[in-house]
């Protein structure tokens, strides 16, 4: 029985083949480029949205100083049409 048995259990290998050693070593180099070109486009797109966060607040500023000059040029123009149905008219002789 023992013959029998010894048949029938196949024998493994224990050694890696070179291909399977080549293609871990290629994946693992795949991946670590795609990780670093991955933080790489992150970092531009944070620059990005920095950069751009600045200019939206450049634009509420200058919101801000556009209403207050509206506000003023209605205080402008309230003041000349005051001044101009205070002069009194001149009638011709």
């Amino acid at each position: 029985m023992t013959a029998y048995t010894e048949r029938i259990s196949p024998s493994l290998d224990k050694r890696i083949p070179a291909a399977l050693v080549a293609a871990f070593l290629l994946q693992t180099a795949g991946a670590l480029f795609w990780a670093g070109s991955a933080a790489q486009r992150i970092s531009t797109l944070e620059r990005t949205v920095a950069d751009d966060q600045a200019a939206i607040e450049r634009v509420a500023v200058m919101q801000e100083q556009i209403a207050t000059i509206r506000t003023q040029l209605d205080r402008m123009e309230n003041k000349l049409d005051r001044m101009d149905g205070e002069q009194p008219t001149r009638s011709s002789p």
